[in-house]
């Protein structure tokens, strides 16, 4: 079972996961979600347990729980939702004409 851990405080490190839900059963991953460009913690993370009667016991007994000082939030990870490439109907870019196209003179000076 896939496990989703928000509201962690921005020290707990992957080990630290594994310590906390270990207790529970075997822990087959932990990973806190550290952003791409300055490589810090963005304060949730996934934890994976092979046995779902663990990691039931485990999410009712660690939601609301404080760690580091941080009550985090224990919950069954949702599947990623789908993301549609190009953001959708936005305007395309580029330059938009503003008011009547006849603004514009064609006469040269």
């Amino acid at each position: 079972m896939n496990i989703y851990v928000s509201n962690l405080s921005f020290n707990v490190r992957d080990e630290d996961l594994q310590e906390y839900f270990a207790e529970y059963g075997e822990v087959a991953s932990a990973k806190v979600i550290m952003d791409k460009f300055t490589n810090k913690s963005r304060g949730f993370a996934f934890v994976e347990m092979p046995d779902d009667e663990a990691a039931q016991k485990a999410i009712q007994e660690l939601d609301g729980a404080s760690v580091d000082g941080r009550n985090i939030g224990v919950s069954v990870a949702k599947p990623r939702e789908e993301r549609t490439g190009g953001g959708g109907n936005r305007g395309g870019g580029g330059f938009q004409k503003r008011g009547n196209s006849s603004n514009f003179s064609r006469s040269r000076y």
